[in-house]
């Protein structure tokens, strides 16, 4: 078999009225909170929609725009000039086509890692499509002026769930990423279950300006921290309205798009329903309090408007991730009960497919992947990232199943992210109990997963239907880039090992 090449549901969160009175603007609360509580600002709006060409293809053009930012222009990477990026939509079965254009300023200058800037490509995180060319590969890279058409083989994919696009050219992914280039790419239902909900992709960014441009990296600590900026945007947009028909459910779509922030969801008054992670829907809607979502995982919730007619404020509540981050609990949204009431139902049963994997995983391939960080550097398993011949890989056999345990041996909590693969969770050690609960017990698919400071997660794993070589590494965008990143060379069957 392979070997490595190197060495639930929580009680109800009740948020206290004479707390969210209180919380006016940024303000401190006990424990050194900050609280981030900006006035409603405009509507809410989804991200746009992406069109195809008279040929079917997507076209991507990533450039330089001039955004308003929370009332500031400012100049972001955006792909066709959007922040976040257009919605780019996908069925299973077809072939996915998108030309991606990289209109950025030719440059030599290189960033502080050493990498020369604006050389760029494009990762579908979150699909189970092939990692070779022309599909969802690493190694292509385009330099300014280039075109690339990627194709991407739909055949295998699970319907019904929000993943979305970035770059991934190792070295400038964080400076790409935290200066705007991030769009949703979603994977239609094949469920009646969920037809007719008013549905809303909300993609979750942070970003500081330092006067008009995203704020530069500057300094190694930066890389070792990760980035969080100081506007929290929901869209693109600061606290904006959405409304809401007294009784009415809708359906969130959640991506966290930020480099290095966590959120700790919860709305206020109100149950979140969660319906699908990131790798697809689940069996029946699982209410919950609040719940973790690191950088790059996903969430597919319900809400039902059914509470007192009045706002509500989508938070994401204090969390410690590690590290020097900071104690914030942030304001994303205002929730506004308006027009006539209606009588709608949350369903009972979503996707009847939804099954945690029943297996005895005694005899299958065993891993160890251990996370560190030391001098401005990040390891898997002692080696850096340095290119796909030097760093951990890892080679599998495809058409079976593996373990992996990821153990964190740092004081900061990694979203781990293995590409082609999504996983489930058998175990969580340390970290927070009621995420540990929710995904060791519900049917959840898992591309991220957060490994908690200073302790361990067991995935069950699946090596199916793609071979090549693809990547896995930590999901904190700045980690990535100091070398927290390893190789999965997926072999045919039968291929010598």
């Amino acid at each position: 078999m392979a070997l490595s090449s190197c060495g639930i549901t929580g009680a109800y969160l009740s948020l206290h009225t004479g707390l969210a009175q209180a919380m006016m603007g940024n303000s401190r609360m006990g424990g050194g909170t900050t609280i981030i509580n900006p006035p409603p600002g405009a509507v809410f709006r989804d991200p746009p929609e992406a069109v195809k060409n008279i040929n079917g293809v997507y076209e991507l053009a990533i450039e330089e725009t001039s955004i308003n930012v929370n009332g500031t222009l400012a100049t972001l990477l955006t792909y066709n000039g959007s922040f976040p990026g257009p919605t780019i939509r996908a069925k299973r079965g077809e072939n996915l086509l998108v030309q991606l254009k990289n209109f950025l300023p030719h440059t030599s200058e290189k960033n502080i890692l050493g990498h020369t800037k604006n050389i760029t490509n494009l990762h579908t995180h979150g699909l189970h499509v092939s990692p070779k060319p022309p599909a969802d590969s690493m190694m292509i890279q385009l330099h300014p002026g280039e075109i690339y058409d990627y194709n991407y083989c739909m055949d295998f994919e699970e319907p019904g769930h929000l993943n979305f696009y970035h770059p991934h050219v190792h070295g400038v992914v964080a400076e790409q990423y935290w200066g705007g280039l991030a769009g949703p790419l979603v994977v239609e239902d094949e469920t009646a279950a969920l037809v007719g909900l008013e549905t809303h992709i909300m993609v979750l960014k942070d970003l500081t300006l330092s006067g008009s441009v995203p704020e530069p990296y500057t300094s190694t600590m930066q890389y070792m921290h990760g980035k969080e900026g100081n506007l929290v945007m929901v869209n693109g947009q600061v606290n904006p309205v959405l409304n809401i028909q007294p009784g009415q459910v809708q359906r969130w779509q959640i991506v966290n798009a930020c480099n290095a922030r966590f959120f700790n969801l919860a709305l206020e008054n109100h149950s979140i329903n969660l319906i699908g992670t990131d790798g697809g829907l689940l069996d029946k809607p699982y209410p919950v309090s609040s719940i973790l979502l690191s950088p790059g995982e996903r969430v597919d919730i319900l809400v039902k408007a059914n509470q007192a007619k009045k706002s509500y404020r989508f938070l994401s509540l204090p969390y410690n991730r590690g590290g020097m981050s900071t104690q914030q609990q942030v304001t994303l949204l205002t929730l506004s009960y308006k027009g006539s009431q209606l009588n709608s139902s949350l369903p009972d049963s979503i996707n009847t497919d939804a099954k945690r994997v029943a297996m005895d995983t005694t005899a299958l391939p065993q891993r160890r992947l251990t996370l560190s960080m030391m001098q401005g550097k990040g390891y898997i398993n002692g080696q850096t990232f340095l290119g796909m011949d030097n760093a951990c890989t890892i080679m599998s056999h495809l058409g079976g199943w593996e373990v992996w345990e990821i153990v964190n041996q740092s004081g900061m909590d990694h979203p781990f992210h293995q590409h082609v693969n999504s996983a489930q969770v058998l175990s969580i050690t340390g970290g927070d109990s009621a995420y540990t609960s929710l995904y060791t017990k519900i049917p959840a698919w898992k591309d991220v997963v957060i490994v908690p400071k200073w302790g361990s997660v067991k995935l069950l794993v699946p090596v199916m239907d793609w071979d090549g070589m693809t990547m896995f590494h930590c999901h904190i965008i700045e980690h990535e880039d100091i070398g927290m990143m390893g190789v999965w060379d997926i072999m045919a069957e039968g291929m010598p090992m």
